[in-house]
């Protein structure tokens, strides 16, 4: 295996060439005015430009062979263009056409990087600005007012993604184009990536294990890094933004340089909290957390090779909290707390031929976690993981475009602290696939087919009889998955797809061999446990027209020997042991939603969505930790004054969560409460300078609610109440 590792490492420093192919070209609207500062980007290449102020761009060091080229600028609908080169130059005239909806973006999370319209998989594409907009504390939380995407919390520190009702090991998460390994199976484990650096997200909602093996059973949460700046050019930001219910600040720099083959950036960050308020003005102890980020990135293009190389670290001191007790803003850590420190590297390569290419992505995560309880160190793990990612793009066919690829990791667990709850570990995965596209008017049809093993390992911990004994493990387990898509425009306007796709998971370690204390309660691993394996529908209806768009998505997910844990009715040391079973289970539900732009009022947007999800066991009974159904409805105006205001907006959102009673056997329901929210903003002007300000107001009420996916809930805790967000940005 090793040998493979070096040879997937070398490829870094072959196939350089010499060619010099450029593209230059003009971008104009309908009325043949120019237009400055549209965006040109080759996602493959990962090189951009901008429209300068004759609408003019250049584009040089283009690779031979077909690339495809996007021209995107707010307010217009996205262009793209396939364009192929051979040891020339191209001159092209591009056209944007006004639209007051979504520009169409380039998917970067399915295999064949095609713009959402093209796209047999739906998926759903946001900003980071747009994200942040909504106010949210933490990326998870900003992510969950995505359709379908919700939010297991403990407190405003801690935050895990659920999608469809799925979360925890069933949801990858990818980062840096490398899959996040974090033990992010507790509910107490955050999902350890900040916002700073993502420039935006994409959520499959589904299973994705085709694509990216275990994990993706039940979605893919997949973190786009901020883009280069565009060729011969520098930028640089600072932003802060304040927190009036955790008494937080957050804070980000970053500066960024491009030359024609070589690019540079580099970002820090840092955010501190205090313990955060509930609704009657009540402080949750040690709920209180910080947050030191930086990234950095290096990449070099000509005309046949790319290589982008990626850095995060990121360290976090996060309170567990457990009840209302002492009234008080320090920021000191006290009690039991996280003390967590992250280091994600990453390597791509793009190798293009002349009529096909290869892209390679390895990665490495360095993930040490410690728990401390009254400054001393109790549980002290550490987790290592080298991924590679392998594809051959072969030459197209006609129409039909083919993919084929392996993908692996190879992870080692090792404790060091006094308390062990999962043992050493070695854990080896490896999967081939293959997927081919092929794309006919306005339709298209994906299908694939993927094998994977995993190979796991654990060393034997402590005496047999003891109550923190766990036998040693020596298990393969194999899976296969496949996927079959379809997408065709209805009508100009409506776009339907269909999509039937299986995904496996394989157990995690302390679903096999955890023994001790986790979550307050005493949890045991079975070691028999087999693969999840599912199988789900999706069918989708996409309407949009100049002045509305609505939606439909809805979905039925068939899992097999899905995990859960369950009481056993005994004790050990006066904690009630939980261990983990398996039973079919299968979930249903889906998403609607609705955006009117009336005409003559052009300033004037509506949205609404509607999210509900059931998740039941085979037999009777509900799982546990299911979203709610959800009603979301906003009013937004967006507004220019003059010339020191542009994309300017104001809206008013409420938040509807209904009561849940549909739940396990060992949760209890919640009730329904309404959020009322508000926000403005815009980019002040002055000269070339622009600054970005934001203002928003969380749950206006001070609404004393509890959500059902609160991990406090079990303990009576509400989640936060008022909170006035502020929030500068300056570009340098």
């Amino acid at each position: 295996m090793n040998k493979v590792y070096i040879i997937l490492f070398f490829t870094t420093f072959i196939f350089i060439g010499y060619s010099q192919n450029t593209l230059t070209g003009k971008i104009i609207d309908e009325q043949g005015q120019i237009i400055f500062g549209a965006e040109i980007y080759a996602e493959s290449l990962q090189t951009g430009t901008t429209s300068d102020e004759n609408g003019g761009f250049t584009l040089k060091n283009i690779p031979n062979g077909k690339h495809l080229f996007v021209f995107s600028y707010m307010g217009f609908e996205t262009q793209q263009k396939h364009l192929t080169f051979f040891n020339e130059n191209k001159y092209i005239n591009t056209t944007l056409y006004e639209t007051v909806f979504h520009m169409d973006e380039v998917i970067v999370s399915t295999p064949f990087n095609k713009l959402q319209s093209q796209n047999v998989m739906k998926v759903e594409h946001k900003s980071v600005n747009s994200l942040e907009k909504k106010g949210g504390t933490t990326l998870v939380e900003s992510i969950s007012t995505i359709a379908g995407v919700s939010n297991i919390s403990t407190g405003t520190g801690i935050g895990k993604p659920v999608i469809r009702g799925l979360s925890g090991n069933r949801v990858l998460t990818y980062t840096q184009g490398v899959k996040l390994e974090n033990y992010q199976n507790g509910e107490k484990h955050g999902l350890g990536v900040n916002e700073s650096g993502v420039e935006s997200v994409e959520v499959i909602k589904g299973p994705a294990s085709l694509l990216y093996g275990s994990d993706a059973l039940g979605g893919v949460l997949y973190l786009i890094p901020e883009k280069y700046a565009a060729n011969n050019t520098t930028h640089g930001d600072i932003s802060s933004k304040y927190f009036s219910n955790t008494l937080g600040i957050n804070t980000s720099a970053g500066i960024k340089t491009s030359g024609e083959k070589w690019r540079f950036l580099t970002r820090g960050a840092y955010d501190t909290h205090s313990d955060y308020k509930t609704g009657n003005n009540k402080r949750v102890t040690n709920s209180r957390y910080h947050e030191a980020d930086f990234k950095a990135g290096i990449a070099y293009t000509n005309s046949y090779f790319l290589s982008d190389f990626r850095y995060n670290y990121n360290q976090s001191s996060i309170g567990i909290p457990k009840e209302i007790g002492k009234q008080e803003t320090s920021k000191a850590m006290m009690g039991l707390y996280q003390d967590l420190n992250y280091h994600i590297v990453s390597l791509k390569n793009d190798f293009t031929l002349n009529s096909s290419s290869i892209k390679t992505n390895l990665g490495y995560t360095h993930n040490s976690r410690n728990l401390i309880l009254n400054d001393e160190k109790t549980v002290d793990m550490l987790l290592s993981t080298f991924n590679y990612d392998v594809k051959w793009y072969l030459p197209q066919l006609g129409k039909i475009e083919t993919v084929v690829g392996a993908q692996g990791m190879v992870q080692t667990n090792t404790n060091f602290g006094s308390e062990v709850f999962l043992p050493d570990a070695d854990i080896n995965d490896i999967g081939v696939f293959g997927n081919l596209n092929y794309g006919w008017n306005s339709s298209a049809i994906q299908a694939g087919i993927r094998f994977d093993n995993r190979k796991i390992d654990t060393k034997e911990h402590g005496t047999i009889g003891n109550d923190h004994y766990i036998e040693a493990i020596d298990k393969s387990l194999n899976s296969f998955s496949g996927s079959l898509g379809y997408k065709t425009n209805i009508t100009h306007n409506l776009v339907a797809r269909l999509n039937l796709a299986s995904g496996y998971r394989a157990p995690n370690l302390s679903e096999l061999a955890s023994n001790g204390i986790h979550e307050g309660r005493w949890e045991i691993g079975n070691p028999n446990l087999e693969n999840e394996q599912n199988l789900q529908l999706d069918l989708s209806l996409e309407f949009k027209s100049k002045h509305i768009e609505f939606f439909i998505n809805s979905f039925y997910n068939n899992i097999y020997d899905y995990i859960y844990i369950a009481p056993t009715n005994e004790e050990i040391n006066d904690f009630e042991v939980y261990t983990y079973v398996q039973n079919n289970a299968y979930l249903y539900g889906g998403e609607m939603g609705f955006h009117l732009h009336p005409h003559p009022l052009d300033w004037l947007h509506f949205e609404s969505t509607y999210e509900t999800v059931i998740g039941k066991q085979k037999g009777g009974g509900y799982l546990p930790r299911i979203p709610a159904n959800k009603f979301d409805n906003t009013f937004r105006a967006e507004f220019d004054i003059n010339n020191w205001l542009d994309f300017g907006y104001l809206f008013l959102n409420l938040e509807s969560t209904f009561k849940q009673n549909k739940v396990s056997d060992f949760e209890d329901s919640s009730n329904n409460y309404n959020l009322l929210n508000l926000g403005l903003g815009g980019n002040l002007v002055y000269k070339t300078l622009k600054t970005n300000v934001n203002f928003t107001v969380k749950n206006i009420l001070n609404k004393e609610y509890t959500s059902h996916l609160s991990v406090l809930n079990e303990e009576g805790i509400a989640n936060p109440g008022i909170n006035f967000i502020f929030g500068l940005k300056f570009n340098l």
